[in-house]
């Protein structure tokens, strides 16, 4: 399949969001909260006309999700984007395409095309300054081989990066990171 065919398989922003049955209004609090920056909305305007398309990788129970899609879905509107969505797990032939590192199914993916389906970039699953710091409080969690770590990681980490997600200076940085990306494009 070519992304053009992914992208006619996926679901709008609406779809998605509606069929969402985790995490739904903490995406809705940051969509409805977030407010891009100058530059953020000086790089989008650039992109329109141009045709550009993406498609994200994702799932409703995923934290980084949370975030990153609806920062993401701003900045595509500002750039009169067309985006869909697609279920990772629905989705294995093409989220294969996209490990994080190599081997890790980590999501969201947001893989950007052009109205030929070229892709022209890739995005995700998260920005470079929070990979940083999520790895960073993972070290002070006990030895992943154990119990404790995953009840470490269920208590603490996952409580300590919902906060974090929460955060205008948290999105910001997520913002500069696709910006980075999508001026690429």
């Amino acid at each position: 399949m070519t992304l053009l065919d992914w992208f006619e398989k996926g679901a709008s922003a609406q779809d998605y969001i509606e069929s969402m049955e985790v995490n739904k209004e903490t995406l809705l609090h940051i969509y409805n909260q977030y407010i891009p920056s100058g530059d953020a909305v000086q790089e989008m305007e650039r992109l329109q006309g141009k045709g550009m398309k993406a498609v994200v990788l994702t799932a409703d129970w995923c934290g980084d999700a949370m975030v990153n899609v609806p920062i993401f879905l701003k900045l595509a509107q500002t750039a009169l984007m067309d985006v869909r969505f697609l279920i990772r797990d629905e989705n294995l032939e093409l989220m294969d395409q996209y490990l994080t590192n190599g081997r890790a199914r980590s999501i969201p993916i947001i893989v950007f095309f052009d109205r030929e389906g070229k892709e022209a970039g890739k995005w995700g699953p998260r920005a470079g300054e929070i990979e940083a710091l999520v790895t960073e409080w993972k070290k002070q969690l006990p030895d992943p081989a154990t119990d404790a770590y995953k009840e470490a990681f269920k208590t603490e980490l996952i409580p300590k990066t919902r906060k974090l997600f929460q955060q205008k200076e948290t999105w910001d940085k997520i913002e500069a990171d696709m910006l980075q990306t999508m001026s690429q494009l």
